[in-house]
């Protein structure tokens, strides 16, 4: 059954016509590396999780560029005003109002490129493993999830990175 649907899928001209493609469209353009931890971050949203005893039913996510350090939750409070945020071309960032409230804080947004998720590729992939480990969380306790946040943001951050070999958090 499984060969015949992967023949059928690659013959199907409807499939192929819809289906999306895994090559990119436009050269990717690199980011400038930051100077220093939370000078720069990139940030996204996490949405469709249960609503919580709270009424919540998202995450903002919050990634330093530097030290790929991760905050679930408000982090302005934590690190003060970055000089610049990246984020993808979401339309919650991309209305004159975050224009006109970066301006007056003195951060400059900075779009991902279009249809790249790659050029914000941290923070996605920090979104799935949060999705992911949500997912689990949601399982035994489904209205629970905010209350598990900060012992998640824990686990991401002293993860270590295969990168480095190292965790986020030093």
């Amino acid at each position: 059954m499984y060969k015949w649907v992967l023949h059928y899928v690659k013959t199907c001209e409807t499939c192929q016509r819809v289906k999306s493609s895994g090559h990119t469209s436009s050269p990717l353009q690199s980011l400038p590396v930051p100077a220093d931890c939370w000078k720069s971050m990139s940030l996204d949203f996490v949405f469709g999780l249960p609503t919580d005893d709270k009424g919540n039913t998202g995450i903002l996510v919050f990634v330093c560029r530097l030290s790929k350090m991760v905050h679930l939750a408000p982090a302005f409070r934590y690190h003060g005003l970055p000089e610049t945020i990246v984020s993808d071309r979401d339309p919650r960032f991309t209305g004159a109002f975050w224009d006109t409230l970066f301006q007056l804080l003195g951060t400059r947004l900075t779009k991902s490129t279009a249809d790249h998720p790659q050029t914000d590729g941290q923070t996605e992939r920090v979104n799935r493993v949060l999705e992911d480990t949500l997912r689990s969380i949601r399982a035994e306790a489904p209205r629970s999830w905010l209350d598990q946040l900060p012992m998640v943001e824990f686990a991401l951050n002293n993860a270590v990175l295969a990168s480095t070999g190292l965790p986020r958090s030093i």
